[in-house]
């Protein structure tokens, strides 16, 4: 942190008098205010470069076509570091409260959504001018890739946990239908990816836009349905419906102006959008409810837990009106019934609270749990979420790698075959031999000091074979020989093991 103080006085003239973390849950960057005497920044450090490097020049892009975002002020020589403008702790999210909460908008809460929905299509138009896709992270492109990768992910983190039967072939068919229906309009706008009222911070009373780092090419449809129809938003049907015509208008004469064929001045022109829009927001419910599922039912966070019966709320008055095109994903929807999941929902809730107190109380009385994480280094080294500022980190790198083998590519360090090929040359076992050395004292030690919380790392270039391997035989390890919690999370399988 030093040249980032370094830095700070630079640009201010004032030395870093304190430092106040900020809370960012969805995220492997960590978020620091500075303060000085009478100014403050915002320090962020990313491991991942290549995701640095995308929002460093989407920022200066955005800068150079005017529009509201944080002023980039310092970069690293390295990219892993830089200093932002602070724009304060509202977010959007935070200034319509009380609408969100009661239902009923007051007339300055609608004013600033108006002010929101309608710079968006700015993002969307002129901020795809001049600019050079492939620099965005972790693809230049919405695919159909992204697609398939998003609702298989509502599949298996959501209908599979909710125990909803299913076949999997036809709904794979409505699948690769929907892949084709949403990928239909091909327009040279930017994604933004993540356009919600969190993302958006207002400053001096207007708003400010942040978190775009993982926006690409892709359709304007998008970014709509994620905002209109974000699950705790609470939007009432009308407020949606002016804020989606607020929208039309303004998205309307950016793409008059930068000629794009959606906005063509006829007749049926919203009618047309209406009708591709309800596509994206049907998409766009299935893969909040898919990384609802995850971080929720499987990771046990209850913020998570608790927005999906907004979100299932939201897709059963979705579903009054058919979609043709995907008859079985209709049917095995409509099975998922609102009562029903927020029924499971509340038992996982209380499950999750039942389960946070035991733990604190085994804690209390000096019990150990070990977390085990496998991860990439392309997405940052996993943060200890105990508090206690982490404990040891693993680069498995210098083994070979399975990765490079084109058999081996769609497999995991689970799989008997990337198994087989790591243990073959004794390399990763005799790595493995000087780890758990090391844990074993560690745990022996933390146990007979009272100690709760021990944290252990594995990472690897893509997070898939070799961390993902050695995590799984150090939990083993540690099950076999002691009597104490593990919990192992592959970081990048999306997978929990406790």
């Amino acid at each position: 942190m030093q040249s980032i103080y370094k830095a700070f006085k630079n640009i201010t003239n004032e030395e870093v008098r304190a430092e106040e973390e900020i809370k960012n849950s969805g995220s492997n960057r960590r978020y620091t205010r500075l303060r000085g005497k009478t100014q403050s920044l915002i320090a962020v450090v990313g491991e991942s470069v290549e995701e640095n490097i995308a929002f460093i020049e989407l920022t200066r892009h955005f800068e150079k076509q005017q529009l509201p975002v944080p002023k980039l002020l310092y970069v690293s020589d390295d990219k892993t570091a830089y200093l932002q403008q602070d724009l304060g702790d509202t977010s959007l999210f935070n200034y319509i409260k009380n609408g969100r909460e009661s239902g009923n908008f007051n007339a300055e809460e609608i004013k600033m959504l108006e002010k929101t929905i309608a710079k968006l299509p700015e993002f969307q138009f002129n901020g795809a001018e001049n600019l050079d896709f492939s620099l965005c992270y972790p693809q230049a492109e919405f695919d159909r890739r992204t697609v398939l990768w998003d609702l298989n992910y509502f599949k298996y983190c959501f209908l599979k946990p909710m125990n909803v039967p299913f076949s999997e072939s036809r709904l794979e068919d409505d699948f690769e239908a929907m892949a084709t229906v949403l990928l239909q309009n091909k327009s040279n706008t930017f994604l933004y990816r993540d356009f919600q009222s969190r993302n958006v911070m207002i400053h001096n009373g207007e708003p400010y836009f942040i978190d775009y780092q993982g926006g690409r090419r892709g359709a304007i449809y998008y970014d709509v349905a994620s905002f209109l129809w974000q699950a705790k938003a609470n939007f009432p049907d009308d407020l949606r419906e002016h804020l989606l015509n607020v929208y039309f208008e303004a998205a309307r004469h950016c793409g008059q102006t930068k000629g794009d064929s959606d906005f063509r001045q006829n007749d049926n022109s919203f009618s047309d959008f209406r009708e591709n829009l309800r596509h994206f927001v049907l998409f766009r419910h299935l893969q909040v409810l898919g990384a609802y599922g995850f971080r929720g039912l499987f990771e046990r966070k209850a913020h998570f837990l608790e927005s999906i019966p907004f979100a299932v709320r939201n897709l059963q008055e979705l579903l009054k009106t058919d979609f043709v095109q995907y008859p079985y994903l209709c049917e095995i929807l409509r099975k998922t019934k609102a009562k029903g999941v927020a029924g499971h929902t509340s038992t996982a809730l209380s499950n999750h609270t039942s389960t946070t107190l035991s733990n604190q109380a085994r804690n209390d009385g000096g019990a150990l749990t070990v977390t085990i994480y496998s991860f990439s280094y392309k997405k940052g080294i996993p943060q200890d979420e105990s508090g206690n500022g982490g404990g040891y980190v693993f680069d498995c790198r210098a083994v070979h790698n399975p990765g490079k083998y084109e058999e081996y590519k769609k497999l995991t360090g689970l799989d008997k075959p990337v198994i087989d090929f790591l243990e073959k040359d004794d390399e990763i076992t005799r790595f493995l031999g000087n780890v758990y050395a090391l844990a074993d004292s560690h745990i022996e030690r933390y146990i007979e000091r009272g100690f709760s919380n021990l944290m252990f790392a594995f990472g690897c270039t893509g997070g898939q074979h070799r961390s993902v391997y050695s995590a799984q035989h150090l939990a083993e390890h540690i099950k076999k020989k002691y009597d104490i919690k593990v919990k192992l999370i592959h970081r990048e399988q999306n997978l929990i093991i406790e």
